[in-house]
């Protein structure tokens, strides 16, 4: 009993690093959709509008959804329609008729939790945003890439110590006046913790604004309880929006009536703690523009799917939303945390900086659903204590102060006082953890400007400056872009009102950087806008080694007031370097990858169920950013093609690097690749990934947007277009899926979901390696169709060919061409054992013709081509939709204009970036001591004098972005247990221990019955 006993103890504390899984499944109402009209209109008014645009395309079978009691005396700007047919013709059109803008399907997510006892056995870093309830458990999610890392206790703790809230308690500010509205789960009646409880909404089916979960409780008691665990605001006014059923179910158009609400009753801040991967879902992009646009300041937690980057999630990734960052107790960035950049720009152009800011994410305290606290972990935690900032800081202003705070300028503040962390990027950390007094000094003395994030470029300042540090510039590499996000805390929309111009030093010889500029026209919306500065070194500097030094300068306007401009100058360092030896360079294909939110591209391991969607864009510096340091530190130099293939200069690049690529080739590629490999000698070094039209097919699901049985557009790679593209060099990928482990050598490398090569040129030259892998699309086809499953069949499949071409000229060494069925092993993000190595290897081979001797004792013999079948697509899939090469004749390349020089001798002083004062990048009054600032609270007298009226400037006529598609609201958190479930185990092992006596007991009776 006593080593049962010590063996629970220990399961019980490796539970408290448990997470959970979770499937998102979708249910729908079929031919339901979301009609949204151009301007709000009162009931009647839109039954009309939508009536007469039914009737005009002969639907005369309809029901309205009606709104909640309490919205529908309210103007509304959407309606939820039910049809008794589908309308997909309708939706192809444009609809700007009769007063409709938009006809989007309605949408319902619906999210399970799901626990895995036998997943127990390893500790994973990779945690997902998500709800959980706190009597729920929790189990460990296995993931070996992460079992070596020791789990430690961490103390809850009290977040008002850490902030040095109490300064502000002590002087009277405690969120007096301050709206905070909580898109949540809801909240208990007369819950213990709140005393300024406005109103509870219950925008679900369930008309019970009661909380049920746990969570909408938790992130209320961070803002604002009042007893036991504190909030920051106790005394701030909360509005809960419940958004989310008990299941944990919700509607697209319960947020929009619940944004459109939030903007009735003037909220100044709004917690929003959800988040997902489509950042392309028009409807709800644009609603949460509507609502900044109003003066709500939006804070949402950018998502829990670090470690890895690439992972931020919408809305927080939104230029007008404060997204939140999470810490642990040490100051650094939490595993869980997800990471910048924003991928909406790819391929064309690069990601702006994200998170905003980073705060306290673990072991938080917070309001248990009933009364008493409890700790949680995750961005969804640090999100609301950010919220809970502003409104103490919001509190803290006079009436004539509190006129000039917006969502720009109260980024701008948050951001300009942060401290910097000193191990971490900025994509990473953003501008630095949250320091609540510091943001107090900047809120007193802020004036209405504009500023750039980052407010400086320093190229070589590492590492806050990655991936841009670790690659230094030289002439003939593809240009570097970095996107630059504008703040304008004078106005909503404001304008350029005079271009950027590039000032290049003359002394640290500025002219050797050639710059162009893209930027936010005609307007920046709302509050915001973007400037991308594209770099590139001037033929001059072929063989120069060193600094160089410029200002970028700019005005920004007030679209209402055009005499209120704010200058803004942006330092901008680099270094060059000499153009580096070909055979050093490798450039990335960017170009032909797909992924989702754009459309249904799968995952590349069809074992990671849970995680279905090919969404961290397949780039150097998100998912292949572990490769892309590799490369680096082995000396090797990357650079990303956001181009076709007609737009790069072959000579310049030893080797092509295409990995997992999912769009077509274009014919006119096919060839200049060709010329480029035979004429010019660059190698090609192709990743593929699995292919299969029955797996395809299998891997469906039901998708909202459109009422379908989604089926992914291809598979994990393109095998098809890949094969046209392979096939003047006589190669060739199968569609049979293969998995295992595998030895060459002295190393061990792992196949996941790749796919064998079936067509291969046979010569001495070359090398064919086959491994005896197990048919994983037999396993997967089997498991779809619930078929008792064989073991699956293991068989020697060739997965790695290297090619040498024949020599045709004696003057022209052509590239070598290097094959391999799978990319997870280099892809981070579902990696179990990475092969850098095998990579290191084929790099060597393609541009030294230096083979690894391993291989030469791997080569397969007797390989046949002849059983060869050419793969076929999916065919009415709607790929040409989203492919960039489809149905296109001719393939322009992008190019940027060179920007005019205005050269200046030197970088005046007040132009560097001043690293003593951390970001303090806005033009501020007079610093102050906190001491010689006297105590004035602002009465509650004066709140309520001001409380109908909007505490923000202008309301700006709302714009309109053509974004596109469905909506995905993902939330996911994390609970501790601990004490929980002690008692719980204690009282299991009671009840065994006393159900184990009896059974003895009765044993004995009856053995002695017996003789």
């Amino acid at each position: 009993m006593k080593i049962i006993f010590f063996k629970l103890i220990y399961i019980i504390l490796l539970i408290e690093f448990i997470r959970s899984e979770e499937t998102i499944s979708i249910e729908n109402e079929p031919n339901e959709y979301s009609i949204h009209y151009f301007g709000y209109f009162k009931n009647h008014e839109r039954i009309e509008i939508l009536r007469n645009f039914l009737r005009s395309n002969f639907i005369d079978q309809y029901e309205i959804k009606n709104k909640n009691s309490v919205f529908i005396k309210y103007p509304s700007d959407f309606d939820v329609v039910k049809l008794n047919q589908s309308i997909d013709h309708i939706l192809r059109k444009n609809n700007s008729i009769n007063g409709i803008r938009d006809i989007l399907p309605h949408k319902k997510v619906l999210k399970k939790l799901q626990f895995n006892e036998n997943d127990a056995a390893n500790f994973s870093c990779r945690q997902p945003l998500q709800y959980l309830d706190n009597e729920q458990n929790l189990v460990i999610h296995s993931d070996k890439k992460f079992k070596n890392r020791q789990i430690f206790r961490a103390i809850p703790k009290q977040i008002i110590n850490q902030l040095n809230v109490k300064y502000f308690w002590e002087k009277g500010f405690t969120g007096n006046g301050i709206n905070v509205a909580i898109f949540d789960t809801g909240l208990e009646k007369d819950h213990p913790h709140f005393k300024n409880v406005i109103e509870r909404i219950d925008f679900t089916d369930e008309n019970n604004p009661d909380d049920k979960i746990g969570h909408g409780t938790f992130v209320c008691g961070v803002i604002a309880s009042h007893k036991e665990c504190l909030g920051l605001a106790p005394d701030a006014n909360i509005y809960i929006f419940k958004v989310f059923t008990n299941n944990q179910v919700s509607y697209t158009s319960w947020f929009l009536d619940a944004f459109n609400y939030a903007i009735k009753k003037k909220i100044h801040v709004l917690n929003l703690s959800i988040g997902g991967p489509d950042f392309m879902d028009l409807a709800f992009v644009e609603k949460v523009r509507e609502v900044t646009s109003n003066g709500i300041i939006m804070v949402s937690g950018i998502g829990n799917d670090g470690p890895l980057y690439g992972t931020l999630n919408n809305p927080a990734d939104q230029l007008d939303v404060i997204g939140v960052g999470g810490i642990n107790s040490d100051d650094q960035i939490a595993k869980f945390s997800s990471r910048g950049m924003t991928t909406w720009e790819l391929p064309f152009g690069y990601g702006r900086v994200k998170p905003d800011i980073v705060t306290y994410g673990t072991h938080v305290r917070g309001s248990k659903r009933k009364s008493g606290c409890r700790t949680l972990s995750g961005t969804s935690v640090a999100s609301p204590i950010v919220a809970g900032a502003i409104a103490l800081l919001l509190s803290s202003l006079k009436k004539s102060e509190r006129n000039l705070m917006n969502p720009g300028s109260v980024k701008q503040i948050l951001m300009s006082s942060a401290d910097r962390l000193k191990d971490a990027n900025l994509f990473e950390q953003g501008y630095g953890k949250l320091n609540l007094i510091e943001a107090y000094k900047t809120i007193k003395r802020y004036k209405p400007q504009a500023s750039a994030v980052p407010s400086y470029i320093d190229l070589t300042e590492c590492p806050l400056f990655w991936p841009y540090c670790s690659q230094p510039l030289y002439y003939t590499g593809i240009p570097v872009i970095l996107n630059i996000t504008i703040l304008n805390g004078m106005s909503a929309s404001g304008k350029f009102s005079q271009q950027p111009k590039w000032n290049p030093s003359n002394l640290k010889n500025g002219n050797y950087l050639k710059l162009s500029f893209s930027y936010s026209t005609p307007t920046l919306w709302p509050w915001s806008g973007y400037l991308a500065i594209e770099i590139k070194v001037d033929k001059s500097a072929s063989d120069f080694d060193g600094l160089v030094d410029g200002v970028i300068k700019f005005e920004i306007g007030n679209d209402l007031n055009s005499s209120h401009v704010s200058e803004v100058k942006l330092y901008l360092k680099a270094r060059i370097i000499p153009t580096p030896p070909r055979k050093q360079r490798i450039l990335w294909d960017q170009f032909h990858n797909l992924r989702y939110p754009s459309g249904y591209f799968p995952r590349d391991d069809l074992k990671m169920k849970n995680d279905p969607l090919d969404w961290n864009a397949d780039h150097i510096h998100t998912n292949f950013k572990d490769m892309y340091h590799y490369l680096r530190n082995s000396g090797y130099y990357i650079e990303s093609l956001g181009n076709n293939y007609n737009c790069f200069d072959a000579e310049n690049y030893g080797i092509l690097m295409i990995v997992d690529p999912e769009d077509e080739f274009h014919k006119s590629e096919i060839q200049k690749i060709y010329d480029d490999v035979t004429k010019k000698g660059l190698s090609l070094m192709i990743f593929a990934d699995w292919f299969n039209t029955s797996v395809i097919k299998a891997a469906k699901f039901y998708e909202e947007n459109t009422r379908k049985w989604l089926t992914p557009l291809t598979g994990g790679a393109n095998i098809p277009s890949l094969n046209e593209f392979l096939e003047p060099y006589g190669i060739a990928f199968s569609d049979r899926i293969y998995e295992g482990e595998y030895q060459i050598g002295d190393h061990t490398t792992i196949f996941s979901s790749g796919v064998s090569i079936s067509k291969f040129p046979q010569s001495e030259s070359n090398y064919l390696i086959s491994r005896k892998l197990r048919d994983q699309g037999e396993a997967f086809l089997a498991d779809y169709s619930n078929k008792t499953s064989q073991k699956s069949k293991i068989e020697q499949v060739p997965i790695l060919g290297l090619v040498r071409l024949s020599q045709d000229k004696p003057d022209v060494e052509p590239g070598r061409i290097v094959v391999y069925g799978d990319s997870n092993c280099i892809d981070s993000s579902h990696i179990k054992k990475d092969c850098f190595w095998l990579l290191s290897a084929l790099i060597e081979f393609a541009t030294h013709n230096v083979l690894y001797s391993a291989f030469k004792e791997s080569t397969s013999e007797n390989f046949e081509s002849k059983n060869y079948k050419q793969i076929l697509r999916l065919e009415k899939t709607g790929f040409e939709n989203y492919s960039k090469i489809l149905d296109k004749e001719f393939l322009a390349c992008k190019k940027w204009q060179d920007e005019p020089e205005y050269p200046i001798d030197s970088v005046l002083e007040n132009e560097l970036p001043n690293q003593d004062n951390n970001y303090n990048f806005l033009n501020l009054g007079k610093n102050f001591n906190l001491e010689d600032f006297k105590n004035e609270p602002i009465s509650k007298e004066e709140y309520a004098n001001d409380h109908d009226q909007q505490i923000y400037g202008d309301e700006v006529r709302k714009e309109h972005e053509i974004m596109s598609n469905e909506a995905n609201f993902i939330l996911k958190d994390y609970n501790l247990l601990f004490f929980q479930i002690a008692i719980l185990v204690l009282v299991l092992i009671f009840c065994y221990v006393k159900f184990c006596k009896n059974r003895l007991r009765g044993r004995i009776k009856r053995s002695n019955y017996k003789k």
